[in-house]
């Protein structure tokens, strides 16, 4: 007998994808009687709500919370709390799924014996023309996002640190708790890494694949890096464990850059050896952004991504040393 499934779809603003996330759950071929979606909106300024009730009239299995605390953290823990499937799959309103993805995602959890089982993203463009497409290239790059597993080509499952948005036994977060609601980004992160000193284990599934769209304007994107990046120390602090040599990296790009123009005041020498900084990690992104060009011919990703590839780890590594001097408090939902 197929277990019972809740899924759980944190929104905000997001008219834009709801269409095709509701195409893609009323798709599955996970039996809808064993189903129940979640959807727990962050106080949605646009169209969203209506989307949903309009869905809810057409499929009893839908239902919508609202989420005055606005923020991804507290709209899990309220969804989770009101579900009643004994497994918890998250789910968001940024991306597509197949139609066989519950069915994966609930074999998997049972045959691999897991506690927390995920697929592989596929980043893509949010929109058309040259800067959402530079963004998600930027974004399925090592050079940009490091070596998550998630975000790179997979071909065997693999015991990892973590995965995009879960699928759990609801019983887990009655035995280890739920999302740390001081997290607005990385929450997801540190509780998998709770889930591992617990005991846990938790599997990428490549067969498993989801279409990500990423953040359609620089200015989005610099948001987002900035919020990660302000989180991660407070994921560090809470877990008691050091940070990797990864995230300290942009910090010490942005140190680096900045002691270079300081110093540049005494000695000229200082001035250049920061142009050669800068010259170095604009070299990086060239070469990173070669694949990205060859495969969509678009000779402006040249120009565009080795300076979003800048633009994300000077975001990213100004939040964290700020992050690491003050703990950081909520802010505007980012979408």
């Amino acid at each position: 007998m197929k277990p019972s499934v809740s899924i759980i779809i944190p929104c905000f603003n997001e008219e834009k994808f709801l269409p095709g996330l509701i195409s893609d759950i009323a798709g599955q071929d996970y039996p809808s009687e064993k189903m129940e979606v979640i959807f727990v909106d962050g106080m949605s300024r646009d169209k969203t709500v209506e989307i949903i009730l309009q869905s809810s009239s057409i499929y009893p299995h839908f239902r919508l919370l609202n989420n005055p605390a606005r923020f991804v953290p507290f709209a899990l823990n309220k969804g989770i709390r009101e579900a009643g499937g004994e497994i918890i799959i998250r789910m968001d309103a940024h991306a597509r799924y197949p139609h066989d993805y519950i069915s994966l995602l609930v074999k998997s959890l049972e045959e691999l014996k897991a506690d927390n089982v995920g697929g592989c993203w596929v980043t893509t463009p949010a929109g058309p023309g040259l800067v959402p497409l530079a963004i998600a290239s930027v974004m399925s790059s090592v050079f940009g996002m490091g070596n998550a597993m998630y975000r790179l080509p997979a071909r065997d499952v693999m015991q990892v640190d973590t995965v995009p948005f879960g699928c759990y036994r609801k019983e887990i977060f009655e035995r280890i708790g739920y999302f740390d609601e001081a997290l607005i980004r990385n929450q997801d992160d540190e509780f998998n890494a709770r889930l591992i000193q617990n005991g846990g284990r938790i599997f990428l599934v490549p067969a498993i694949r989801i279409t990500y769209f990423a953040r359609d304007t620089i200015a989005k994107t610099l948001k987002m890096f900035y919020q990660y990046g302000l989180f991660k120390p407070l994921v560090n602090k809470k877990l008691k464990r050091p940070a990797t040599l990864r995230q300290f990296i942009p910090p010490a790009l942005v140190l680096s850059l900045a002691a270079g123009l300081v110093l540049s005041l005494i000695n000229s020498i200082f001035l250049v050896i920061t142009g050669l900084i800068l010259a170095l990690h604009l070299l990086c992104g060239i070469f990173f952004s070669a694949g990205a060009i060859m495969k969509h011919r678009k000779p402006g990703l040249l120009l565009l991504m080795p300076l979003l590839f800048l633009l994300i780890h000077l975001s990213y590594g100004t939040a964290y040393i700020s992050g690491s001097i003050k703990e950081p408090r909520h802010a505007e939902p980012s979408r």
